[in-house]
């Protein structure tokens, strides 16, 4: 009896080394430059105004969103399916935000 699991059957596992304690220090400090620049930006809002700091954040967030999913949950090395989950979900995501923010008027008039 043949048993058929689906689309990913057919993908041969590629072996790869996994990046060492170095690439995930450098990932962090990475992640942790984003986030002081988020900080930033949001005592910046009078100077930048509201619109600018929104779409500043979600960009930030995209940016943080594949570092991490990229590197931390080595999406990066796995099949290319998977990334199309990853990229659905955040597009979801962030359609939900900005919907969000045009309800609550963030953005301004």
């Amino acid at each position: 009896m043949d048993e058929t699991y689906g689309p990913l059957d057919s993908y041969e596992v590629e072996e790869h080394t996994h990046p060492g304690p170095r690439m995930y220090i450098t990932i962090a400090t990475i992640l942790t430059i984003l986030t002081a620049i988020e900080v930033a930006l949001y005592y910046l809002e009078d100077t930048l105004g509201r619109t600018a700091l929104v779409a500043s954040l979600l960009a930030l967030m995209v940016v943080k969103f594949g570092i991490v999913v990229g590197w931390y949950m080595h999406l990066k090395f796995d099949h290319p399916y998977f990334r199309y989950i990853f990229v659905g979900g955040l597009t979801i995501a962030v359609s939900v935000v900005v919907a969000l923010a045009l309800l609550f008027e963030v953005f301004g008039h």
